[in-house]
């Protein structure tokens, strides 16, 4: 595999009815942060329709542990709220049942906005305000490290909605 491609990792979610939220670098990139998007981080539904659902497509991007490329995803993996780190065809992919302090996708919700990334592909995207938030819970030196190009940009996202 060459360069992630993203934009198909979202498509194939998103035409699968998987539901889900995107946080992390890409989700902050796709709110105008000057970050480095390396992986695709969502934090998925546990509900189990959803975590078949979300399995089927797993299975369907040839996704495999990073640190263990023989070993594939499960149902009792994607029911828990750790991170499945993986590698698909698409490029790497962490499937996340919760972040920060345990924050789930239900948690998230009220803070994500549906946003159209390309056609045919709507997404929801975590909120720069909560993923500030979140980044300070974890306090790992890479999301402190990350904390003043998202304040950045979440202050020009303000100033261009206006008062």
């Amino acid at each position: 595999m060459t360069k992630p491609d993203f934009g198909c990792l979202l498509r194939t979610l998103t035409e699968h009815g998987v539901d889900f939220v995107v946080v992390g670098g890409v989700g902050a990139i796709l709110q105008g942060a000057t970050l480095s998007g390396f992986d695709l981080d969502i934090v998925h539904s546990t509900e189990p329709a959803n975590i078949t659902r979300l399995l089927a497509v797993l299975r369907h991007l040839d996704a495999c542990y990073r640190a263990q490329p023989e070993r594939c995803p499960s149902q009792t993996d994607l029911a828990s709220p750790g991170h499945q780190l993986l590698m698909t065809r698409f490029g790497p992919l962490d499937v996340l049942g919760s972040i920060g302090k345990g924050r789930n996708y239900q948690d998230l919700l009220p803070h994500a906005a549906e946003m159209t990334i390309a056609e045919g592909i709507r997404v929801r995207v975590l909120n720069l305000e909560t993923q500030i938030a979140v980044k300070e819970e974890i306090g790992q030196e890479k999301d402190l490290a990350a904390l003043p190009l998202l304040r950045r940009a979440l202050e020009e996202s303000r100033r261009k909605q206006g008062p």
